[in-house]
């Protein structure tokens, strides 16, 4: 599954940075590409991956996500 998320409060790199760490952490995930200028990130994953766990990891990483 593709999925995409709308991410606020990035400013930099190192916020991009931050995001895709915290998604690529989660087991099944398989691609993460975040975007600062849109402020969406692409989220390739298994069935078994939740969007709740995707904007979990998003959020206890100091930003938001829908």
């Amino acid at each position: 599954m593709e999925k995409e998320f709308k991410v606020t409060g990035m400013t930099c790199g190192g916020c991009v940075r931050h995001v895709t760490h915290a998604v690529q952490d989660i087991v099944g995930v398989e691609t993460v590409d975040v975007d600062l200028t849109s402020g969406i990130a692409k989220v390739k994953a298994d069935a078994s991956v939740t969007d709740a766990q995707i904007i979990a990891a998003i959020n206890e990483s100091g930003y938001s996500a829908q």
